[in-house]
Parts: C-alpha cells; sequence; structure tokens
C-alpha cells in the first residue's frame, strides 16, 4: 500500500516505543543514528541502523532518543560525480530543534522538548495596511542599553526587555523583522581572517534558533533553555502589540562551495538537495557557493515544515524570504511565479495569516523579478528605493553639479502613490514592502554623508558591497563640522524618511536611521559584530530630534487613513479601502504632462482621500517640493475642502514656529527641497 505522505514526522517524535526519528535521502544506501554520551561528547554510546521506508525515507527507534540527548546519524552511499557521502562523520539533522557546538566547527543535534506555557498570549495579527517594519539585529538592537542588565544585553531576551519594547512601542512601529535568527556559522574565509559572519546569512539548520543570541545562562543550561528564551521573547513582543518577523535563509546552506565543510546536507544527499550538472559542478545562483534545489520535493518539504513550526510553535508573524527567487525557479533553473513551493507557502492552511515578504532577486539569469511575485506576497521594492533615493539625493546632486535635476517628478509620484507601475492590476498597494535603507547599503545617515563605500575594514580591498548606492555628501565626503552641510543633511534625512513613511504600501525602518545612526561609509558590514553595527543609546540634540519627527510621521501614518489605501484606486470610481488622488502643480490647478516630466518643475500637490468601508473619510494634502530653491505654492481649492491644518514640515526640526491653519487658494511659503504634510477638512 502506497503511503499517502512518506515525508510525514521526518525529524524525531516521541512514541509509545521511545524516540524515533526519519531523515530523508534518497540517494543512501544505509543510515545509522548515533547516540552521545551525556558527558563526553565524543564518545558514542550507541549506534541505531536505520531502515529505508519509502521515498527514500529511512527510521530508526531508541528508548534513548528522549529530550536532552545529543545525537547525529552517519550516511553511506555510491560514490558518484553528485555524491559527497562521508560515511565516517557524524552529521546534523536536518529537522533538529537543538544545537550543540562540540568544538570548532562541529556541531551535534540535540533532541527538545519545547514545552511553553504562552498563558493566553496570541498573535497581534496587525493589518497589512496598518503595518511598520522595524528591520533589526537581535545582538545589535542592545548591545549598547545600559539600561539593560549586563548579562541581557544583545540577547532574544534584551530584545525582549521592558525598555526595548518601551522604546519600539513608544517610536510607533508595529513589527520587528530580524535578521537570521536560524542557527548558522561563519563562513571558512571569515574564521581565517579573524572575522565573523554577523549578519547570520550562513544556516547551518532551518528549526534551532542561533544559539549565541540566548543569554549566556541560557547556553550553558542547553537548547531546551535557549528555545525558552526565544519564545519568551515573542511572548513579551505579542503582548506589547508587536509582532515577529524572521528573515529566513532558504536558499542556500552554509556548506559553501562543492569542496566546503560538510555539516548535514551535503553528506546526506548532495544530489538531492543542491543544484548540479552532470559533472558535479554546483549551479550557484545564490553567490554563497551553493543552491539548494527546490525543483526536488524533500527540500521543497523542508521549507514547509520550518515555516509551519515556527509560525505555529514559536508563534512568529511572518517571513522575508533572502533571493527568494531561488524558491521559484523551476528544473531548468528558471523563475516561475507558480512555482509549486511559492504557491503552497500562499496557500498552507496552516500558514494562514502568515506575513510572506520575498526579496524579489538572486545573483541566477533572470534573478531580478521585482513585481512578479504570486498574489499573497510583498515583494521589497527596489524600485522605489532607487527612485526615492535619486529624487532627493541624486538628483540634487545633479542639479548643483549641472543647473538642473535628472529628472522630474513623475516617477515619484508614482511610487509615493503605491507603485502601481510595478505591481499589476491583481495585486495591491500592499504588495510594495517599501524601503529606503536595509541591512545592506548605507545606512540614511550615510546616505547622506559619502558618496562612496569606505569598506577597507572588511577585509576585500574594498571590493565587496555595491558601488550603486544613490547618495550625495552635500559637499564633503564623512565627517564634517560646515553647519550648512550638516543641516542640509539633517533636511535629507527628515525628507527621506517622511516619503518613506507617508507612501503607499508597507514601510520598513532600518534600525538606527530614526536617529541617524552611521556605518561610517561602510555599506556591507556584515562581518563586524562591534559598534560599527551595534546600535548607540547615547544620541546628541539633533538624533533626538530626528527620533521625534520620525515619532510624528508614525502616528500621521496611523491617524490619516488615506495615507495607507489598502486597494488601487480606478479613476472615475470609488474603490473600497483605496485612496482618491488628485495631484495639483505649485499653483494649485491640476498637473498639466509637462509638469510631471521637467526637471525644472519638480513640486506637486498630492491631496488623497481615503474611501473607507468603516469609519470616518479621511483626506491630506502633501506638498513635495524637490528643488533647492524656495517656491510658493497655492493651494488646492478642491470641492469639500475649507481648510487646511499643517501636520508637518520637512524644513524644521518642529513645527513651534510653523503657520497651522491655511485657507484654500491662499499662498503657502515651501523651503526648498522639502516636503509638507497637511490635513484637509
Amino acid at each position: 500500500m502506497t503511503d499517502a505522505d512518506p515525508l510525514r514526522n521526518l525529524g524525531v517524535r516521541a512514541t509509545a516505543h521511545g524516540g524515533e526519528l526519519r531523515v530523508w535521502s534518497a540517494s543512501a544506501d544505509a543510515m545509522e543514528l548515533c547516540i552521545f554520551d551525556e558527558t563526553d561528547p565524543n564518545w558514542i554510546v550507541k549506534t541505531v541502523p536505520m531502515t529505508q521506508e519509502v521515498a527514500g525515507v529511512w527510521s530508526g527507534r531508541t528508548r534513548t532518543l528522549t529530550p536532552g540527548r545529543r545525537y547525529g546519524i552517519r550516511v553511506a552511499g555510491p560514490v558518484g560525480p553528485e555524491n559527497a557521502f562521508r560515511p565516517e562523520k557524524t552529521l546534523v539533522e536536518p529537522y533538529s530543534r537543538g544545537l550543540v557546538r562540540v568544538g570548532g566547527q562541529q556541531w551535534q543535534s540535540v533532541v527538545v522538548d519545547g514545552d511553553f506555557d504562552w498563558a493566553g498570549s496570541t498573535k497581534p495579527a496587525t493589518p497589512m495596511d496598518r503595518t511598520v517594519v522595524y528591520e533589526a539585529h537581535v545582538r545589535g538592537m542592545s548591545k549598547l542599553n545600559r539600561a539593560i542588565p549586563p548579562a541581557l544585553r544583545g540577547t532574544y531576551a534584551g530584545l525582549a526587555h521592558p525598555s526595548t519594547i518601551a522604546y519600539l512601542t513608544d517610536l510607533g512601529v508595529t513589527a520587528v523583522e530580524l535578521l537570521p535568527v536560524h542557527a548558522f556559522v561563519s563562513e571558512q574565509r571569515l574564521v581565517k581572517q579573524g572575522l565573523t559572519n554577523y549578519w547570520g546569512y550562513n544556516t547551518l539548520n532551518f528549526f534551532a534558533p542561533h544559539a549565541d543570541y540566548a543569554s549566556l545562562a541560557a547556553q550553558q543550561a542547553g537548547p531546551e533553555a535557549v528555545l525558552r528564551e526565544f519564545k519568551g521573547m515573542v511572548k513579551l513582543l505579542h503582548e506589547a502589540g508587536l509582532e515577529v518577523i524572521l528573515d529566513v535563509v532558504y536558499n542556500h546552506t552554509a556548506e559553501e562551495g562543492r569542496n566546503g565543510p560538510v555539516h548535514s546536507f551535503r553528506g546526506i544527499d548532495n544530489a538531492g538537495y543542491y543544484r548540479q550538472d552532470q559533472s558535479g559542478a554546483y549551479i550557484d545562483v545564490t553567490g554563497c557557493g551553493n543552491t539548494v534545489d527546490f525543483s526536488r520535493t524533500a527540500p521543497t518539504r523542508l521549507v514547509l515544515d520550518s515555516l509551519r513550526y515556527w509560525a505555529n510553535e514559536v508563534q512568529i508573524d511572518g517571513f522575508r524570504f533572502d533571493l527568494a527567487v531561488t524558491l521559484g525557479r523551476d528544473r531548468n533553473g528558471e523563475f516561475d511565479p507558480e512555482h509549486p513551493l511559492l504557491a503552497a507557502i500562499a496557500d498552507d492552511p496552516q500558514l494562514a495569516g502568515v506575513k510572506l515578504v520575498a526579496e524579489p532577486w538572486d545573483v541566477g539569469p533572470g534573478g531580478w523579478q521585482t513585481g512578479n511575485f504570486p498574489a499573497g506576497w510583498s515583494e521589497w521594492n527596489d524600485r522605489y528605493r532607487d527612485r526615492m533615493r535619486d529624487f532627493w539625493l541624486g538628483d540634487i546632486a545633479a542639479a548643483r553639479a549641472g543647473g538642473h535635476a535628472a529628472s522630474g517628478i513623475g516617477r515619484f509620484a508614482t511610487h509615493l502613490a503605491g507603485s502601481s507601475t510595478t505591481f499589476s492590476s491583481g495585486r495591491r498597494p500592499l504588495a510594495s514592502l517599501n524601503f529606503i535603507t536595509a541591512h545592506d547599503g548605507f545606512t540614511m545617515a550615510d546616505l547622506t554623508a559619502y558618496n562612496v563605500k569606505h569598506n577597507v575594514g572588511n577585509g576585500e580591498s574594498n571590493r565587496d558591497g555595491t558601488d550603486k548606492n544613490n547618495s550625495f555628501n552635500h559637499g564633503v565626503e564623512g565627517p564634517t563640522r560646515d553647519r550648512a552641510i550638516l543641516a542640509a543633511r539633517r533636511k535629507a534625512m527628515r525628507n527621506l524618511m517622511g516619503t518613506l513613511l507617508l507612501s503607499a504600501g508597507v514601510p520598513m525602518i532600518t534600525a538606527g536611521d530614526e536617529f541617524g545612526r552611521s556605518q561610517r561609509g561602510n555599506n556591507n558590514p556584515y562581518c563586524h559584530d562591534s559598534e560599527l553595527n551595534w546600535l548607540s543609546w547615547d544620541l546628541d540634540d539633533w538624533q533626538q530630534d530626528l527620533r521625534r519627527v520620525t515619532r510624528t510621521l508614525l502616528r500621521a501614518r496611523r491617524e490619516n487613513p488615506a495615507l495607507r489605501p489598502s486597494h488601487f484606486g480606478r479613476p472615475g470610481e470609488e474603490v473600497p479601502s483605496a485612496s482618491q488622488m488628485e495631484w495639483y502643480d505649485a499653483n494649485g490647478t491640476a498637473m498639466g504632462e509637462e509638469n510631471w516630466n521637467s526637471p525644472s518643475q519638480r513640486t506637486v500637490q498630492y491631496l488623497v482621500a481615503s474611501t473607507p468601508e468603516h469609519g470616518e473619510p479621511n483626506r491630506v494634502l502633501l506638498i513635495v517640493h524637490g528643488l533647492e530653491a524656495d517656491v510658493t505654492v497655492s493651494l488646492p481649492e478642491h470641492p469639500g475642502v475649507v481648510g487646511y491644518t499643517t501636520l508637518w514640515d520637512s524644513s524644521h526640526d518642529d513645527l513651534r514656529e510653523t503657520v497651522i491653519e491655511h485657507a484654500p487658494g491662499t499662498p503657502l511659503s515651501v523651503a526648498g527641497a522639502s516636503m509638507q504634510l497637511l490635513r484637509a477638512h
């Protein structure tokens, strides 16, 4: 009789006869379970021959496979160009919930029970239109926070400490997106250089949390305590109304290139897990040495099982998929928006309500796929990032150098209103995950202070990191005491942050951008576990001002639903939960074609009204002026609008000296290269 689901229950599970381990390998011809001594990590006290069932699944049972027990597997198989069996080596079991290091780069699996009292805690289930993502690093977030006990700084517990939670909720974000927290290791090259993989995009195992981010007490207590601390972090963040999104790296593993280390997958079934040609050479579309082959069933199931585990057992709210195009490559290596894995993730009942965000590219052929993922997915919108940087930085630099900006305001306005040219009519503005910066690249402050990268400290002679930064140093490279340059940089940061938080779509703030954190011009600091990456909590006055501006903008976004439509509007129709948009020039008249595209006419008044299914209608006016000379605009006279109230002006650190109330048709002074937000009533 055929098993309806031969890949069920992979990993360890408790049975009436003790623990049972099930491992997939279609290419192996022998496999054994190794049980280690409880005190001596090098002593195997028991081996259990495993038997092959259907569909390449091997199983073994023993009463000693119980919580806390360390174990591994040994796998033998035929010699061939696509195989890499090393039957003498004990491997990490792919579904391990816990791992321990046993010297150098050697690891052993650990059985964990996973029991945890959630005490009624539930997921916040924040609607996408209200979601504001805060991309952060577990260690970097709290390592320098003196309000946290030293033993908890830079840990899961530190991220969930009351001072961290109070900061995040006061700022006004709704979700914390954590750089990789699946167990990972540093690449061999970095280890030889005395560096470390700080970001974590080098996954060893897709089920175990990274132990080094747990408190020392939890690490010493073992994987069960590490997992408990992680779940405790999730629970406390949820109780504060904050969602937890994980940056997950399923596209490749820590086993690097063909001659890289053998931790797990390569020794279990190299032919079954990795893309390679008939000679055994790896087909690398990730730039990391190997590529997981998602045209095969078992790797696809591995991803689904991992997501289900984190979403349900650990209560994670969403996932950002690193190099997500790799997950959608078919047997021929081509990206397919209808790939079974992408569809299964979006349609899986066990993942219902989970937020799905794709990084819509990899480095392989046809690897740039922004806008091409299926319904149910949001995407990092690099077109948005590049256009907004260009408008406020590159175009301003071009205008200073050549007398005029490089482009008009049209493409800026398109992305401001939800990037409808990027996302098809079958999708929504919420498919656009808007960002100005992310962990890779310049910080927002560095975008305004550096024209070129300064990555010598990464050990690659400044070759690593992108050369396309769309940045502008405003006249001096790096730090300066010139007050005019510093003022221009601060205003540019306010413009960038204002654009991000007032655009239709889902905004993502990179941790520290809200107060102008710098990486000293390094746009690829992946290998620095140091103060270069850690957030400093000793802020100068201007940084406190910028943080207050960010809070003001986030409050304006919350309070004005016209800024966050769920659907694209259609001309002449009132679409529920969309926005009705009117575009005016500086004179208060409807924008003409020449105004959209002219580099000398970079001013627009964007009057946008909500079309609520519930609640009261809302209308705001956003004035954007993209030239450095001041301008006077005439406020639009629009049916039903009797006045405007200023909510924010990017030319000021605050609004204390700003005229607040204005009548339609009256003149309003707008500072050069600035924005103003007004509520229409």
